[in-house]
Formats: structure tokens, C-alpha cells, sequence
């Protein structure tokens, strides 16, 4: 068998798993790899090649600088910043909050953008009363909007890398953005005047994951129904007794968090920590079953009495809502399994799913994408909870050390360098950003360890497995026939007709494959096409790399669409219903930025 056919059915498995949604993307890049090297359509030195290749270091160097910046509090203050410029309109709320993830999303992973802006924007909601769900996917639409401007995103970087493996030109660092800006000025203008208007209303059905709101966040949650107050009245057996003599727990399954005490609250509970008589006690537990199971005057329970967040919290443990980040490792197991207690210090009370709290049996309840956790944590805990990739802090904290806070300035300054150095020195990109990732490590700004654990691998073992499936598409001529079956319809058209085939077919695919691994399937026939003239190069490949990040449609061509989908309550059809007029702009704009910068028509 030709390895032509060969190179076609180790795709046709890859694209099928893809759709498939049963594998992990990352597991699906390395089986090709396996497979490419096990058919011998690559020697093996081949197949591995994607691990060394200059697309990896940028991508890991990226993680690396922005995880500095994070650190360092300079995304925080950033997002401070934006609550204090927010005001209270929508329309201006909403422009704010896109025009902020298009800016960070310049510099640092798109995830990354979107977790650094979503806390902020929900705590914009609570002091506006604008839904959230007016916020968040004008959120995450501009942070990939903001991608498409600027080569430091994975599907740019991946084209590019192929494009100079195959001895055509690169990109540069801004070359995306005479495209890029018409794209984000039109994608910002559209959501503001119209698109905001298509979203749904979804504030009172929906989590607050906001800094303030938290009485409305504890409401939402149901948690009347898993804490009550009770007090205790003359005659009952716990006036007078030690708290490790009243058996609440051991009888009646309740946990004791707060006393108060003539109008003020005990300011801490220990074991030899005497009741009195009209001592009010704030429990966790349900009500009714200990009413049914309560014989003596032991407690009085107090129906009229509302609960707040500050009821429940003690001097040691907080008030905490986190959510799963798009390719968090939890998902797909229970807290149980993960042991998410001992790890975090977090005794997870429920979780927000599909619009509605779930509060039984969460201890085994496997998570999903999208899942809210809400949760009384350890104060001493937070600073883990906050920097674990797996998990976005959407409640505040107490905020970064000091030290970390004065070294921001220094973060800024090694990326501003950084970047300046990509444009103006003619060293290749990888060499200078890795330079600037060591730099940042060596001056301080995070330990090797906190760099190693800032790296998304699931992203680098995805990109380094889809460049040998690109290379094979290439050297086995895959490549020039599926060159010459799509624009052998197309002779005697001008090259805008070329180049929007590719665009098309490329944000097609987006919708339901990862976007890496439709730019290294489309960046071969690309090349192809550039070899066959059938249009200038760059725009071949800016039409595959841009193509590749049209994940307006649906919420599974983007983790970062995904990322706000239970926080939300956004539907399937909410995406398409917004993002399908975007899509149609914005493809419009593409091609006349095309049409204007290479002459196509």
C-alpha cells in the first residue's frame, strides 16, 4: 500500500476520533504519531521530530512568560482596573470586557486571558445588574478574536512552523495584524450594537461567579437547605456542656461552624468551647431530618432567620467558588477519587451544572467541563486552590504576596522586551522568547517548578504529535492531490476564489476538530497551493491559520468555549444563535483584508 493511501486512513482515524469526542485530543496526536511511525509512511526520527521543532518552544516559552506576569500580579491588576472603569451600561461593559480580553489574548493564552477576566466580569454583573450571560461569550469570542491578531497562538505558530519546514516564509510577530485589527474592531462593533442583543438573559437562573453578590451566589446555590440556625433553649441538655461533649456530630450528623452569643460571634470554637442557654448555633446539616430525629429540647430551630454567607464561614475556613478550567485533569473523576479535600483544603458543599445546583452526593458525582464547585475552603489552602491549573478561582481571595505585587513592573519590562527584541533583532522567535522565559525564571519571578507546572503539556503533546501527521501529508503527496481535487474546479478564477476555499474548509472543521489539528491538516495542501500558484502564499496560509480560529458556531471548536458554558447557563444553540453572524462578518472582513493587502481579485 502507497504511503499516500497510508498517510489518508491514519487521517481519516485521527479526524473520526476527533468528532468522535472518546479520546483526548492530546492521546489522539500521539497514536498518530505512533502510527506514522509503526506504518513507516516516517522513519522515526520523523515521526518525533514535532517535539524538537520551533512551533514547541514557542508555545511552552508563552506559557512561561504569561504564567510570570499571573504571578506577579500583573493580570490581576489589570482586571481591577477594568471593575473600576466599568460603569454600569452594558453596552460599555460589554466593549470594556472584549476590548480587555483582545488585549490580553495578544500576549498570553487565550485561556489564560478569558480565567484572568471572568471573575471580574462577574462581579461587573453584581454591581450592574447586567446578566452575565451578556458577558461571558463577548468575553471569550474576543479573547480568540485578539489570537487572530497576533502569531503568539498555537494555530498561527503551527502554520508558520510548516510553512519554513517546507522552505516558504514564515510570519512575523505582527504580521497578523492588518487582518487582525480590522477583525477585532468589526467582531467588538458587532457584539456591542447587535449581538449582545441575541444572548440570553440569564441572571436569575444562572451562578454569580462575581467578588461581590455572594449573598445571591449562596441563595443561588439552595444552601438555606443545607445550613439552618438553631438556639438553645432553657431546660436543654447542651446548656452547659463542652462543644466535644454535645454529640452533635456523632448523633446527629451536624457540623457546627458558628456560635453567636448576646448579638456577637465567638471568635473561635474549640473543643472545650462551653454553650449557653440562648446560644445561637449556625449547622450544617438539613433541618428536617434532625427535627425527626431530636426527642429532647435540645435545640430550637429558627425558621425565620435568612443565612448568609458570613453565617457559615469560621476565622479559618471561606466561602470559595471555583470552577474546572477547560482541560482540567479532574474531569472525568469524582472528588472522591481525586482525594479534592486533602488536596485543596476544600470541603465541596455543590456543584452548579446544566443551570441548577447539585447537593447530593457530590463527593461522587463525576465532574464534567463547565462544572462550578462551591465550597467552604481552608484560608491557609487559598494560595494552592489559586495557582492549581486544573481549577479557576471565580470568588476572591486575599490577593498575592507583596513581594510578588512589586515585582510586576520587572514582569512587564523582560515582555515588553521580549517582544520588541522578536521584532526589531532578526534572531529567530523561539531563541528570543525561550530567552525571555529563562529570564524570567532567573530573575525571580517563579521557581523552575512553577514553570514546569504553567505549561498546558496536553497543548504541546497535541501540536507536537500534529506536525509529523502534516509532514506525512506532505512528503507522501497527499497533500498535492487534495490540492488538485479542490481547486481543480476553480481554473480561470481569481485567487480570492482560492483562498476562500481554504479559509471555509478550514473554519468548518473548526467547529467540531481542535483548531491545531485542522491547521496541520490544512497547512500542507496550503503549501501545496502556494506551489501550484494558485495564489500569493501568505495568503494561503493566513487563510488556513485565521480559518482555523473561526470557533464561533458551536462551543466545541474552543476550550475557552466551553470554559463558560456552565458558568453562563449558555445552551448549545445560544452559540450559533450569536456567533453565526459573527462568523459570517468576520469572514467577510478576512477576505477583503485579503483582497486589499495581496491584490486577490
Amino acid at each position: 500500500m502507497s504511503d499516500q493511501y497510508l498517510t489518508l486512513g491514519i487521517l481519516l482515524i485521527a479526524v473520526l476520533l476527533f468528532l468522535s469526542d472518546k479520546l483526548r485530543p492530546d492521546l489522539i496526536s500521539i497514536l498518530t504519531v505512533v502510527l506514522l511511525a509503526a506504518t513507516g509512511v516516517l522513519t522515526a526520527a520523523e515521526s518525533f521530530s514535532g517535539f524538537g521543532s520551533s512551533a514547541v518552544m514557542i508555545i511552552i516559552s508563552v506559557f512561561i512568560l504569561a504564567e510570570g506576569l499571573r504571578r506577579t500580579g500583573v493580570s490581576e491588576a489589570f482586571a481591577e482596573r477594568l471593575l473600576r472603569w466599568g460603569g454600569r451600561r452594558e453596552g460599555a461593559l460589554v466593549t470594556l470586557f472584549m476590548g480587555a480580553g483582545a488585549l490580553l489574548s495578544l500576549f498570553i493564552n487565550n485561556i489564560a486571558a478569558a480565567a484572568v477576566l471572568i471573575p471580574s466580569a462577574g462581579a461587573a454583573s453584581s454591581r450592574s445588574e447586567v446578566p452575565i450571560s451578556k458577558l461571558l461569550i463577548p468575553l471569550v469570542f474576543a479573547t480568540i478574536m485578539g489570537g487572530m491578531a497576533t502569531l503568539l497562538t498555537s494555530m498561527n505558530i503551527l502554520v508558520s512552523n510548516i510553512f519554513e519546514k517546507h522552505g516558504l516564509e514564515g510570519f512575523g510577530l505582527l504580521d497578523f495584524l492588518p487582518v487582525g485589527i480590522p477583525v477585532l474592531v468589526a467582531g467588538i462593533a458587532y457584539m456591542v450594537v447587535w449581538g449582545r442583543f441575541r444572548l440570553p438573559a440569564k441572571d436569575k437562573s444562572s451562578p454569580d461567579i462575581c467578588f461581590g453578590g455572594r449573598g445571591k451566589l449562596f441563595n443561588l446555590y439552595g444552601m438555606d437547605e443545607l445550613f439552618f440556625r438553631a438556639r438553645i433553649p432553657e431546660g436543654s441538655y447542651l446548656d452547659g456542656r463542652k462543644l466535644s461533649d454535645s454529640l452533635l456530630r456523632e448523633d446527629f450528623r451536624l457540623s457546627l461552624l458558628g456560635v453567636m452569643r448576646h448579638g456577637e460571634r465567638l471568635p473561635q470554637l474549640e473543643p472545650d468551647t462551653v454553650l449557653r442557654k440562648g446560644d445561637v448555633l449556625t449547622l450544617k446539616g438539613k433541618a428536617s431530618e434532625f427535627a425527626e430525629m431530636d426527642r429532647e429540647p435540645r435545640l430550637e430551630i429558627l425558621t425565620d432567620v435568612c443565612l448568609t454567607p458570613s453565617d457559615v464561614e469560621t476565622f479559618e475556613m471561606a466561602l470559595v467558588e471555583v470552577m474546572l478550567s477547560p482541560r482540567s485533569s479532574l474531569i472525568g473523576s469524582t472528588l472522591r477519587e481525586v482525594s479534592f479535600r486533602q488536596r485543596y483544603g476544600m470541603n465541596v458543599i455543590a456543584i452548579w451544572r446544566e443551570d441548577q445546583p447539585v447537593r447530593r452526593d457530590v463527593r461522587n458525582t463525576k465532574l464534567v467541563c463547565g462544572d462550578a464547585l462551591l465550597g467552604l475552603v481552608s484560608i491557609e489552602k487559598l494560595p494552592v486552590l489559586k495557582q492549581d491549573p486544573d481549577l479557576i478561582v471565580l470568588t476572591p481571595t486575599a490577593g498575592l504576596e507583596p513581594m510578588s505585587r512589586r515585582r510586576g513592573p520587572a514582569a512587564v519590562a523582560i515582555v515588553l522586551a521580549t517582544l520588541v527584541t522578536v521584532v526589531l533583532s532578526g534572531i529567530p522567535m523561539s531563541q528570543v522568547l525561550f530567552a525571555g522565559a529563562m529570564l524570567m525564571v532567573l530573575s525571580g519571578m517563579l521557581s523552575m517548578e512553577q514553570a514546569y507546572r504553567a505549561i498546558d503539556w496536553r497543548v504541546i503533546f497535541l501540536v507536537a504529535g500534529m506536525l509529523p501527521l502534516a509532514l506525512a501529508i506532505s512528503l507522501s503527496g497527499l497533500a498535492d492531490s487534495a490540492s488538485s481535487i479542490l481547486f481543480s474546479c476553480l481554473g480561470g478564477m481569481p485567487p480570492i476564489a482560492s483562498v476562500t476555499l481554504l479559509f471555509l474548509v478550514s473554519a468548518l472543521l473548526t467547529q467540531a476538530v481542535s483548531g491545531a489539528a485542522v491547521a496541520a491538516i490544512m497547512a500542507p495542501i496550503a503549501v501545496a497551493a502556494a506551489s501550484g500558484s494558485v495564489a500569493p502564499a501568505p495568503a494561503l496560509g493566513m487563510a488556513v491559520a485565521l480559518g482555523s480560529s473561526m470557533a464561533f458556531l458551536t462551543p466545541l471548536g474552543h476550550p475557552v468555549n466551553m470554559m463558560v458554558m456552565g458558568a453562563g447557563s449558555y445552551r448549545f444553540s445560544d452559540y450559533r444563535r450569536v456567533g453565526a453572524p459573527l462568523f459570517v462578518l468576520l469572514t467577510i472582513v478576512i477576505l477583503v483584508a485579503f483582497s486589499l493587502r495581496w491584490h486577490l481579485l
